[in-house]
């Protein structure tokens, strides 16, 4: 018997009403993701990528189709339980970051597990552990401004691993970063996958892309690509940086 899929969306049309004009943002869109698997789905501005993303990270209700997660039935839940699942089935990172900027990097990793209802001792212990996964133990008591971008996303990578969730939705993660630290960024996610983590990373960028091992294209709310892809190394991306 095999498992069920981590994600199963099935004929997902989400219509937008923009005045009298109806936008078809996605438009049947049917796609599967196993528990494990690391996909970047990827399109121009207006292909749908934003909307799907918004629908497998339950911030978005499709108009038409079924989402199931973890083998419920997203639409079937309360308010209540989408926040829930938001909170400790899917980890976000997003391109701005999103770091509270009076608050320590171990604070800013604490605020999921605050909403957990975690004691204060274990949640402490948990932010650090995490912090020490993507390589930043040392600068648990560091304000964002101290700083550099790639230490925010980070900082970022480890607040949305430290529920433990079943997904690690990243919208352009490296949009606000340099290329080399853009690079950094991906071999993290790569050491992630290689741990077990389920990766969706969603971007317009083809070199970003390049790194996870499924690539799913959309274009005017269709998926016209979905197919297996054999990732770009760091060596291979830094290579490319300097011709």
């Amino acid at each position: 018997m095999t498992d069920a899929p981590l994600i199963q969306l099935k004929e997902i049309t989400k219509i937008y009403q923009m005045g009298d004009m109806e936008v078809r943002a996605l438009d049947g869109v049917s796609m599967t993701i196993g528990r494990g698997e690391y996909v970047a789905i990827m399109g121009p501005s207006g292909s749908g990528k934003s909307t799907m993303m918004n629908v497998i990270g339950c911030l978005d209700s499709p108009t038409n189709g079924t989402y199931e997660l973890n083998g419920k039935l997203a639409s079937a839940m309360t308010d209540d339980e989408l926040a829930g699942i938001r909170n400790e089935e899917i980890g976000f990172v997003f391109q701005t970051f999103n770091l509270l900027a009076r608050t320590t990097a171990l604070q800013n990793v604490e605020l999921p597990l605050i909403y957990a209802g975690m004691s204060r001792a274990d949640r402490h212990k948990a932010a650090l552990k995490a912090l020490e996964n993507v390589g930043l133990g040392t600068r648990s008591d560091h304000m964002p401004n101290q700083l550099s971008g790639g230490q925010r996303q980070r900082v970022a990578i480890a607040r949305a691993l430290v529920n433990d969730p079943s997904i690690l939705l990243a919208d352009e993660p490296t949009g606000a970063l340099d290329s080399k630290t853009s690079i950094e960024i991906m071999a993290l996610f790569e050491e992630l996958y290689q741990k077990g983590n389920t990766i969706i990373l969603v971007t317009h960028e083809e070199d970003i892309a390049r790194h996870a091992h499924r690539i799913v294209k959309l274009r005017d709310g269709k998926i016209i690509h979905d197919e297996p892809n054999i990732p770009i190394t760091t060596e291979q991306h830094l290579a490319n940086l300097s011709l």
